[in-house]
């Protein structure tokens, strides 16, 4: 029988074909995001050599056929006999799972990478690989195709270097696409070499012609990353503040710096791998400023007495800080490494910084004044917005604020079977409700353009109509108050014109999304709407086209004549609710893009928000500039 569950239907994988069966248990999927984890995991390796001392110089070139080889000048793996496994131990790093040098025994006392799976992993999902190893005055190479072995490994030469070079090409059956992206790679190995002191990363693209060429190296490591975060905004202070200290063996750097916007911009690392949902460590470090700078604010008078206490967000806004420790046996809570559970990290951050604050802020008077008086002036301004909370809250007699007017709510009350549209203007606010399906979509349409919160405040944030409307239709609240439990839709979808004002709008809505509700879009919450750009009519027939490529396609398949007449949509009004339900919002024909933020190189999300939404021209100048040979369907 078909349906049979026996014995025989257990299947047990060996060695590297569980990776292949499943590889995104290993590298998380198999998208373009997959394929470049495979660099990063050869990188890591590479870096672990770093941390350890002995390398100094890593290359990374993308090869013309998108192959990648990682060079490195440390030791060079072993190449002798492993004891138990009876294969020469490179072998055993490349073709077996959970092997290497991070798993106790001395090989590595702190390390990154995928619980030393690294290197297996990237074998098994690579075409072929190929692995040089220079040590002990000899040259040694063994080549693989899909995990297997091709030939044993042999000595190729005489070298006075060390070292290990990799160079792989992604499995074409296994990934979307083999094609790999200069900037992604740029990003994360700049980021890799701000964390590691004096590391020289070099990255080379070699499908160009010339060869592009990038080098990081960062002699003041963390210091010069915070300065870098901060290069499109006015510093309050001129100095980094930068702590340094072990403790219980864990190594602690934390570098920090205060500038005139309004938002925090923390970045936390454990051997050099992103823990965007924090953990201990950034527990402790929250911890030691708020107490350090209320302690200097009371000592020295710049607090009140009847005043309250700076809260974290007071002592945080403005900020921009990196914490980095090294710890020998990281705890991570979950399989995806995002959350530091090490209790001993939080009393090690903490008394570091705690410690190294104090002296700082006891020696830069100025320094200290200019981070307190700004604390005070966010406190005052949270206290403003809270007071307009209340005085909402009493206005609606309840203690829940009531649903905004202009909102036209769903009947369903699952918030997994709910979605909500938010919409540019009455005019197409009005389509969409006719349109819409009334038991699964609710509409919430915008007058105008909201505020633009990467310029504003919290006080001035929370008495802008269209965004009171927003979060309360949501009802998660926002920052620290933020509750993901309690929101009413399981897809707020952004639907705007198809112009630059709609671009524009939808902008405006991401950029306060992600500075207050950022875990909508981690959670997969947030989507964008994908009205057509074109109508075709031909022959009573109707057509309609997402892009241009898509336009063309449709006139080659029904011919190119005077009988097509083609509609170019720059507006959702544009469209009777027939042609609006059609197009955009039927759930079984519809277009969502899905909002999502690539946490391993969340500081350039950053950075790009605050390059196009801040107060900075000459920086949004030179993005244009750089981006502008990218725009397509550009308004006139």
């Amino acid at each position: 029988m078909a349906n049979e569950y026996g014995a025989e239907q257990i299947q047990i994988l060996e060695g590297l074909e569980a990776v292949r069966k499943r590889p995104g248990m290993y590298i998380g999927s198999t998208s373009e995001r997959g394929l470049h984890h495979l660099v990063y995991e050869i990188v890591d390796n590479a870096v672990d050599e770093a941390l350890a001392g002995f390398c100094s110089v890593i290359d990374v070139s993308i090869n013309e056929d998108n192959s990648i080889t990682v060079v490195d000048n440390g030791r060079g793996i072993p190449v002798g006999i492993h004891e138990k496994a009876g294969i020469p131990a490179v072998e055993v790093v490349f073709t077996i799972l959970h092997a290497g040098g991070k798993f106790g025994g001395g090989g590595y006392k702190v390390s990154g990478g995928l619980h030393g799976v690294g290197a297996s992993v990237v074998n098994a999902l690579s075409e072929w690989l190929e692995v040089e190893i220079s040590r002990d005055g000899k040259v040694y190479r063994q080549r693989y195709e899909r995990g297997q072995v091709v030939y044993k490994l042999k000595e190729v030469g005489k070298t006075d270097q060390t070292g290990t070079k990799v160079t792989f090409k992604p499995d074409a059956e296994i990934f979307d696409t083999t094609v790999y992206n200069f900037d992604t790679l740029k990003v994360r190995l700049r980021e890799t070499a701000f964390l590691t002191k004096a590391l020289k990363i070099n990255l080379n693209d070699k499908r160009q012609d010339p060869v592009v060429e990038r080098t990081f190296h960062y002699e003041g490591g963390i210091k010069e990353f915070v300065e870098y975060i901060n290069r499109h905004k006015d510093p309050l202070y001129s100095k980094v503040i930068y702590c340094e200290g072990e403790k219980d063996n864990i190594l602690v750097e934390v570098a920090l710096q205060h500038n005139d916007s309004f938002n925090e911009s923390t970045y936390s690392f454990v051997n050099n791998i992103n823990t965007p949902e924090g953990g201990m460590h950034l527990t402790g470090f929250r911890s030691a400023i708020t107490k350090v700078f209320n302690d200097y604010a009371r000592t020295n008078k710049l607090l009140k007495e009847k005043e309250d206490n700076l809260s974290g967000d007071d002592s945080r806004e403005g900020l921009t800080a990196i914490i980095s420790i090294k710890i020998e046996d990281p705890q991570f809570e979950g399989q995806t490494k995002q959350k530091l559970g090490n209790s001993e990290a939080r009393s090690a951050v903490e008394g570091i910084v705690t410690e190294q604050m104090t002296y700082f802020l006891e020696q830069n008077p100025s320094i200290a004044k200019i981070i307190i008086n700004e604390a005070v002036l966010a406190q005052r301004a949270r206290i403003a917005a809270r007071k307009a909370r209340d005085v909402a809250r009493k206005s609606n007699l309840s203690d829940s604020m009531a649903l905004p007017g202009k909102l036209a709510d769903c009947s369903d009350k699952n918030p997994e079977k709910c979605e909500i549209y938010i919409v540019e203007g009455d005019s197409a606010g009005g389509s969409a409700k006719t349109a819409r399906s009334r038991a699964t979509q609710a509409i919430l349409p915008l007058r105008g353009k909201i505020l633009n919160v990467e310029k504003a405040r919290i006080d001035k944030i929370l008495v802008n109509e269209e965004i009171k409307a927003m979060i309360t239709a949501f009802g998660t609240g926002i920052h620290d108050n933020f509750d993901i439990s309690k929101l009413r839709y399981g897809k707020i979808i952004i639907m705007t014109d198809a112009d630059v004002d709609g671009a524009h709008i939808a902008t405006l809505l991401l950029t306060f999304f992600y500075r207050f509700m950022p875990e909508l879009i981690r959670q997969g919450h947030v989507y964008l709407a994908q009205p057509p750009l074109y109508k075709l009519e031909k022959n009573r027939k109707v057509w309609y086209a997402y892009s241009d490529d898509e336009l063309d396609k449709i006139l080659k398949e029904v011919g190119r004549d005077t009988n097509n007449k083609i509609q170019r949509y720059k507006g959702l009004g544009e469209m009777d609710p027939e042609q609006l339900w059609e197009t955009t919002m039927d759930p079984e024909r519809r277009i969502l893009l899905r909002v999502a933020i690539d946490e391993e190189n969340e500081s350039e999300i950053d950075l790009t928000f605050n390059t196009l939404m801040g107060d900075k021209v000459e920086p949004r100048r030179e993005f244009i500039e750089a981006n502008a040979k990218f725009v397509k369907n550009l308004d006139i």
